[in-house]
């Protein structure tokens, strides 16, 4: 028997990823402040919340998954960006060394936050939404 995908709706509260930054620790704050802004500049007129996964994400509404293309989270040692899958499968070269899972990659809180792939990787996840909406 063929598995249904979850028709799960989340009610959307825009907000919240002030609060969800000022929780973390002082060290990774620049970060995650670079992270969003990245997202932001790649994604505009996107809706910001954290009602999803309890984590700063974006959407555009319309679209599957309540329109939710990127997050970006804070885990210890590292600042993540999630994306939908199969970005990072389709940009494994851009990816280089950095960890990675089938939707998350990890930026060591050592370094600094690649910019240019955050906003590559969150401009590939919505062409990936788009794309399975035309489907």
């Amino acid at each position: 028997m063929a598995k249904q995908a979850s028709t799960k709706t989340v009610v959307i509260v825009p907000g919240g990823v002030d609060e969800y930054i000022e929780e973390c620790p002082d060290k990774v704050r620049s970060l995650l402040m670079d992270i969003r802004s990245a997202v932001q500049s790649a994604a505009p007129g996107s809706t910001e919340t954290t009602s999803y996964f309890q984590m700063p994400g974006y959407l555009y509404e319309g679209y599957d998954y309540n329109g939710m293309f990127a997050w970006f989270s804070f885990k210890s040692p590292n600042v993540r960006l999630h994306v939908r899958p199969p970005v990072l499968e389709n940009h494994r070269e851009d990816v280089g060394d950095f960890a990675t899972t089938k939707a998350i990659i990890s930026f060591p809180v050592s370094g600094k936050i690649p910019r240019a792939l955050v906003k590559k990787l969150v401009k590939a996840s919505i062409t990936e939404m788009k794309k399975k909406a035309r489907r």
